[in-house]
């Protein structure tokens, strides 16, 4: 077991952490227990552990990491992420919520493979995935940075709105980040482990997914949820739908998503019933004439996903408004 019992300075307040969560989507919800009975999954191949979550190890050398902000009321990571240690190089999938998030992932990086980050990939721009770039440049080396030019876009564009002034370094980081064509699979090599960053679109206008073949695992962002319901505010939900079954695998797959425990093919599988039947029920209320806040009130989860959990109840009326948006009607209406 990797010592965790590790003191960040500026790590998040429970004001920031609301900020935070409102910017980036996610909210406080009162069914954590299932959540952190879920977490105590595998615990054997558990190599870090901490209040802000853990780390699993998935095969040689590729780690995921998974928080569980409300489990502890610790919200020093967030989303969740990877760590991939190849005989070259070192990647971690997201930047987490805060630098503090960030260095604490660098520092496991180093701890399971004795290097620093040398290349850091944020999936897409939300705050919990992208906030925290500053705390890779803490170590040894400044890392890659690999995000495509319309996260980087939304980024910049939300760190305008931010209450505390734009950090030189950040700026510098995200103006020499690599950008990662729209249109192509890359493939990144990271010596004696090669993997594939497939550009994709659906929870927001640019998403990535990092994917490897043996042992088979997809790092999903937040294409894919497990156990929460997720938040469509800058959904595409027919992008979503088309990406999340473009992702999954006939090979048993280690699916990482960007919130909630790891995923096998049965939860994605779960998963995409879940969005399917928000679409149904986006659709039906479009039919019948039902304003996006009635259907809202009337749907519900679907039997089957009993152990789901919903942050806010908003969440709701905002996946349906994202559907009666993508069909032309004004969910206001």
């Amino acid at each position: 077991m990797i010592p965790t019992t590790i003191l960040v300075a500026g790590a998040l307040s429970r004001r920031q952490f609301v900020h935070l969560a409102s910017a980036s989507g996610l909210g406080l919800f009162a069914g954590a227990t299932r959540l952190q009975s879920a977490s105590r999954q595998s615990q054997s191949s558990r190599v870090a552990e901490g209040p802000w979550g853990h780390i699993e190890r998935l095969g040689e050398g590729i780690w995921a990491v998974v928080s569980t902000p409300l489990a502890h009321d610790d919200w020093t990571t967030l989303c969740n992420g990877g760590i991939v240690a190849g005989s070259d190089r070192v990647l971690v999938i997201e930047s987490f919520a805060a630098p503090a998030g960030a260095w604490l992932v660098a520092q496991q990086a180093r701890e399971l493979s004795g290097r620093w980050p040398t290349d850091v990939l944020v999936t897409h721009y939300h705050g919990d995935h992208a906030n925290g770039l500053e705390g890779f440049a803490a170590g040894d080396s400044r890392p890659v940075i690999w995000m495509t030019a319309t996260t980087r876009k939304l980024i910049v564009e939300a760190d305008r709105h931010r209450d505390e002034s734009l950090d030189p370094l950040r700026k510098e980081m995200l103006d020499s980040a690599r950008l990662i064509d729209p249109e192509e699979v890359l493939q990144l090599n990271l010596g004696d482990i090669g993997l594939k960053i497939h550009p994709r679109r659906g929870h927001t206008s640019s998403d990535v997914t990092v994917e490897l073949e043996q042992p088979s695992i997809v790092f999903c962002g937040d294409l894919v949820w497990n156990q929460m319901f997720p938040n469509f505010r800058d959904t595409l939900p027919s992008a979503l739908s088309k990406s999340v079954r473009s992702l999954r695998r006939e090979a048993a797959t280690t699916y990482v998503p960007g919130h909630g425990p790891l995923a096998t093919d049965a939860a994605v599988g779960r998963f995409t019933d879940l969005i399917d039947s928000v679409e149904a029920a986006a659709r039906k209320a479009v039919e019948n004439g039902t304003p996006a806040v009635e259907a809202a009130a009337e749907y519900r989860i679907p039997e089957a996903l009993e152990d789901w959990h919903l942050f806010r109840e908003s969440y709701f009326e905002v996946a349906i408004g994202a559907w009666f948006k993508e069909l032309g009607i004004d969910p206001a209406s």
